[in-house]
């Protein structure tokens, strides 16, 4: 059998989307800048896009501006913002951020901004009263990642954001492991900024989104909310120049609205599933379960370390019976460093070392989660 449980690193792309892909490259493929009939009809298509983004996280449309992904878009709010500072101030992110936040944030470190790292509890949360105690009249970004890439815990955003919006202070969030997982909605959520990608729900490498909250422009001393990292020809109403990829962009909008159409049942189906996982994994003590369990953790996500073998060692010989899973984050598994991750949250250099994740997606059923658990406890007894 071949089983794919790495839906966290990426999703295959959806046939629906390929086809939409292909269509729009056969017959949208003008300028969307052009004035034109053909340029009007990959117009049509990226707007078509913008709306049905927006839907999924129940956003003003005209908040959707598109990207190349999650990192740029983590990029371009953490950089959009401290660009309109002459002099350094300060910023607060959690101890457990993607390297898409976190590195940026030690960019401007060295640059002279002071940041404070949240620290999280043994389950990957960080604790408001921590946020609200780290905030100084100079604070001017909050980001705080949805749900934690490496161990699928669900951080309390909306206790976040109300902490940031009551201080006045913006607040990003990167959702790119939890759009499409759990329900996300902005006219609700104390979000200003929020990042995704498509290629975590079933849309393409290679293009995402920047949501930006149109009602923070008045906190922001500038025509625009924020300073945008590209410059060229003024696309995406001039917050990231460059000819847009229409199909790519169609693509996401597609994904976005079939996601948007599933998720609820989608969601219970891969907690189920988890579960499942979880409960045939139970009676291996030196395997150890890390982050939140139940409502606190993604749906589809399971993650853990083993007391004595190594996480690569693991991921390697489960490649060899057929399935895919991960050592960490797929950013980081190649990596012969323990997971920092872990390392945050409390573990040992060796627990955090021998961290393997598991995340679950729309192929997977009973029958490899079943396959799955005999395969682990296969390795686990021959490696023993």
């Amino acid at each position: 059998m071949q089983i794919y449980l790495d839906h966290g690193a990426t999703t295959p792309a959806r046939p629906e989307v390929i086809d939409l892909m292909a269509s729009v490259m056969r017959s949208q493929w003008g300028n969307p800048s052009s004035l034109h009939w053909w340029g009007e009809r990959s117009t049509m298509a990226i707007e078509r896009a913008r709306l049905q983004v927006a839907s999924l996280i129940n956003a003003d449309p005209e908040g959707i501006i598109f990207t190349s992904g999650g990192t740029e878009s983590d990029n371009m709010a953490i950089f959009g913002i401290a660009r309109h500072y002459c002099t350094p101030q300060h910023m607060i992110i959690s101890s457990v951020e993607h390297s898409a936040v976190s590195l940026p944030a030690h960019y401007l470190e060295r640059h002279g901004w002071e940041i404070t790292r949240l620290s999280v509890n043994r389950q990957g949360q960080v604790d408001p009263a921590e946020l609200a105690r780290s905030l100084r009249p100079n604070t001017v970004l909050v980001s705080i990642i949805t749900a934690q890439n490496e161990v699928g815990t669900i951080q309390p955003i909306e206790k976040l954001g109300q902490i940031c919006r009551h201080a006045n202070v913006l607040f990003h969030t990167d959702a790119v492991q939890a759009i499409g997982k759990i329900p996300i909605n902005v006219q609700v959520l104390p979000i200003d900024l929020l990042s995704l990608s498509a290629h975590k729900f079933y849309g393409t490498q290679g293009i995402g989104a920047l949501y930006i909250n149109p009602l923070i422009a008045p906190l922001i001393t500038n025509e625009r909310s924020l300073i945008p990292l590209i410059q060229g020809g003024g696309q995406e109403r001039g917050y990231r120049s460059g000819t847009q990829a229409v199909a790519a962009i169609a693509g996401l909008g597609l994904a976005a609205e079939l996601a948007e159409g599933e998720l609820i049942a989608e969601s219970r189906r891969l907690a189920n599933l988890r579960d499942r996982l979880y409960a045939l994994l139970a009676d291996i003590p030196e395997l150890v379960p890390t982050g939140m369990r139940g409502n606190d953790r993604l749906p589809h996500h399971l993650s853990f370390y083993h007391q004595h073998i190594d996480g690569r060692r693991l991921v390697r010989e489960m490649n060899f019976a057929g399935i895919a899973i991960s050592s960490g984050s797929a950013c980081s598994s190649g990596k012969s460093e323990p997971s920092s991750i872990l390392l945050e949250m409390g573990y040992s250099p060796i627990e955090s070392r021998n961290s393997i994740r598991l995340t679950l997606g729309k192929s997977n059923n009973e029958a490899d989660i079943d396959w799955t658990a005999m395969a682990i406890h296969q390795i686990l007894h021959r490696l023993a």
